[in-house]
């Protein structure tokens, strides 16, 4: 602690920084929902045009300022801007610009921090439920920081493990969409490998494979295939809790409706589980491939295959139907999934062993997945087991 010095958090950064944008400008905006829990990725952006909001640009801090978003961890590093653009967001976001000596990336982690964030949780101010961070007295409050030496290491040790996450993240999109086309050139433009016949090994399709109109599907399909529903390969449970259920004392996981599954540490369940989520009109969609055991809340669908070898392409049936499912939904305020529209959910019953080959060659981009997801956890546990340390001086990076 020897190197850290009491300052207040305006000596370190200014708050919503002016920018010059015409009204009614097209530019990039940032929603809330594009900051993800405890992310330091923003995760995408909007076109519109710009009528009033905070503004900033790369290297700038976005901090949610509102209840529950400020408790629940959304603060984001902007980096997915051009040089020199300027983007909006949000009214419920504070916009924190590193001054000079002070570290951009080191003012983020420093907001990710648990000192900052309890003071920025302990000036709230309103109603229950529409609590909002008074500004100017957050301004005020003094945190210990080190010079600007010692900012720019600690700055650079935890960036390390961001960008490895957001690199193994990206390798995981790339690995699902891989998956998906796959699955769409053997299931929807019914181009899997012919097993037999003087075509063994060709696009079955586009080699002459005959093709027969189904009734049930209205549609073509390969002959010898027939139309079946979600239920003939799957079992379909939903959870049992309400929303404010103690979970044995912590011992299990929750998973609710609202959760990023994302989120989540130490899957707990006894097999590989589809997640849905089903009240709510965005809806979540997950794939769990870890073990041991969790509950859900009772509007949340946990859907196993009945075969191993039929996981990955029920997984793709599923993720296929769920914006549809969505847009089925029943209610007039908040669109939910009943278990008959997954029981019902149209899929094909195979003949030619093609879900198993499917199994075969996806398989292993599922296991890369799962390998990389895991070292992502033990990168995540890593980073925020020191951040805290690293901010207070208990830990010290090394010349």
């Amino acid at each position: 602690m020897s190197k850290f010095k009491l300052k207040e958090i305006r000596e370190l950064a200014d708050f919503n920084p002016p920018e010059k944008v015409p009204v009614g400008k097209t530019i990039k905006k940032i929603p809330m929902g594009y900051l993800k829990e405890f992310k330091r990725k923003i995760s995408g952006y909007e076109l519109a045009e710009f009528k009033s909001g905070p503004k900033f640009r790369n290297g700038d801090t976005l901090v949610a300022k509102i209840t529950p978003c400020l408790e629940n961890g959304k603060t984001a590093f902007v980096d997915i801007l051009d040089d020199n653009e300027v983007a909006f967001g949000s009214s419920e976001f504070i916009v924190l610009r590193a001054k000079k000596g002070t570290n951009a990336e080191f003012l983020y982690y420093l907001s990710k921090s648990p000192t900052f964030r309890k003071r920025a949780i302990d000036c709230m101010e309103g109603t229950s439920g529409r609590k909002r961070v008074n500004e100017g007295v957050l301004k005020l409050f003094e945190l210990p920081v080190p010079d600007k030496e010692q900012q720019d290491k600690i700055a650079s040790v935890l960036s390390v493990l961001d960008k490895k996450i957001e690199l193994n993240n990206r390798i995981n999109s790339e690995l699902e969409a891989m998956a998906k086309t796959l699955y769409d050139y053997w299931f929807v433009q019914f181009d899997f490998p012919t097993t037999s016949g003087v075509n063994k090994g060709k696009p079955y399709k586009s080699s002459g494979g005959k093709m027969v109109y189904n009734a049930t599907l209205k549609r073509e399909i390969p002959e010898g295939w027939g139309g079946g529903k979600l239920i003939d390969i799957a079992n379909i449970t939903t959870g049992k809790l309400d929303s404010n259920a103690e979970v044995l004392d912590g011992k299990y996981l929750f998973f609710t409706c609202a959760a990023d599954p994302t989120t989540i540490d130490n899957y707990e369940y006894d097999d590989n589980v589809i997640l849905i989520a089903g009240n709510n009109a965005q809806g979540n969609f997950h794939i769990n491939r870890f073990s041991g055991k969790f509950n859900a809340y009772q509007r949340t669908y946990i859907i196993t295959s009945k075969a191993v070898t039929q996981l990955d392409y029920l997984y793709q049936v599923l993720s296929s139907h769920v914006k549809l499912l969505k847009k089925m939904g029943n209610g007039s305020l908040t669109k939910f999934i009943t278990i008959n529209m997954l029981t019902d959910a149209p899929i094909f019953k195979r003949n030619l062993n093609v879900m198993d080959e499917f199994h075969k060659v996806s398989s292993p981009l599922y296991k890369k997945q799962t390998n990389i997801s895991y070292e992502n956890k033990q990168l995540t546990q890593l980073r925020d087991w020191l951040l805290p340390m690293l901010m207070n001086g208990q830990v010290s990076v090394g010349e």
